[in-house]
């Protein structure tokens, strides 16, 4: 047993702290980047977020509605075979991550629609990516697939991502436990404060030309400045994106001056009982749950949520005078506001 005493920070411990900018308007910033992908050498341009692959956000609807705004969608991977292939030989299909586990049935599947339609992004998910059977699926993945940009996670520091990237990643997926319907955290007591490892993990995957995906513990817009802030090349979020028009969630209705009026609408963490009972027919008598479900208000049509993230993040570069969103984690300076209220640091 150890204890590592150096300091480990979430999003509610620090704000980015404001610089004197020149730029006179929300409408002179850039939120989209360009990246060339390691492993393939292709290229993307849009606005680096990405709805995470769970059965209520991971929806096709979503992937439509997030690719007019130069957003991503990564899929959840119960869809029939047959109606993701039909999708990915779609318009939409280059706006989206295909999802894919460690089964063997899993790679089947996706063998069967890579021969139906092409896949230009794919998703290896697991809860625990620090299994070394994760690592032979990332490089059977890389090897069957080399022309996809390949996503994999979840880790949390920065000698997994390097692993990952070495074995055949593009992407590194960054998080255990801190999403807003996840209780791995509460359940294992295993995890790792999320601003920390976007840091410490970025860094590792810059150094070897591969990029990081945030994954989880954005409650609002500002969550997400602070994650690019701390250099992360992408941001997936589920629970706010959730509850929307586009979204596969159970909606409640209330009667309201005679008429029936959506409210709320469930959301779910996909290591729940609710997702494996849907799924897999239960929780498993070896495991336990590490999600847990709520009803989340319903908000109407996704465009208006990703109208405030865009805005929220045009914003913060306006405070720090960043043209571009490349530039932001250069001009981003974190202070603390938790325990030492006085501690500046830069990211």
């Amino acid at each position: 047993m150890r204890i590592e005493n150096d300091v480990k920070l979430d999003f509610k411990d620090v704000l980015i702290r404001p610089k004197r900018s020149t730029l006179a308007s929300r409408n002179a910033v850039d939120i989209e980047r360009a990246f060339r992908f390691l492993h393939t050498g292709g290229q993307w341009k849009g606005f680096p977020l990405i709805a995470a692959n769970m059965d209520v956000t991971g929806t096709m609807a979503i992937a439509r509605a997030l690719g007019k705004h130069g957003a991503l969608t990564a899929l959840h991977k119960h869809y029939p075979a047959a109606e993701l292939a039909e999708f990915f030989a779609g318009a939409d299909g280059v706006h989206a991550f295909y999802s894919v586990g460690t089964t063997a049935a899993d790679l089947e599947k996706l063998a069967a629609v890579r021969k139906k339609a092409p896949v230009r992004f794919l998703c290896v998910d697991v809860a625990n990516g620090y299994a070394e059977k994760f690592l032979d699926t990332v490089k059977r993945v890389r090897d069957d697939n080399p022309e996809s940009a390949i996503m994999a996670g979840n880790v949390v520091t920065g000698d997994m991502t390097e692993a990952l990237i070495l074995a055949g990643a593009d992407i590194v997926k960054i998080g255990i436990g801190p999403g807003s319907v996840c209780t791995t955290r509460k359940v294992t007591g295993v995890g790792y404060p999320q601003l920390s490892a976007i840091i410490e993990c970025a860094d590792a995957a810059h150094g070897l030309k591969g990029q990081v995906c945030a994954d989880g513990g954005c409650a609002a817009p500002g969550d997400v400045a602070k994650a690019y802030g701390a250099g992360a090349d992408f941001v997936m979020l589920g629970g706010m994106l959730a509850g929307h028009d586009e979204c596969a969630g159970e909606i409640r209705y209330e009667e309201r001056e005679g008429k029936k009026v959506p409210v709320a609408m469930t959301f779910y963490g996909m290591s729940s009982e609710m997702a494996m009972k849907k799924h897999s027919g239960g929780v498993a008598h070896y495991r336990a749950a590490e999600g847990k479900s709520v009803e989340t208000p319903y908000r109407g049509p996704v465009d208006n949520t990703m109208a405030e993230i865009m805005g929220g993040v045009r914003s913060m570069m306006t405070y720090i005078g960043a043209t571009q969103l490349k530039e932001v984690p250069k001009r981003t300076t974190f202070v603390r506001v938790t325990a030492q209220t006085n501690d500046v640091f830069g990211a």
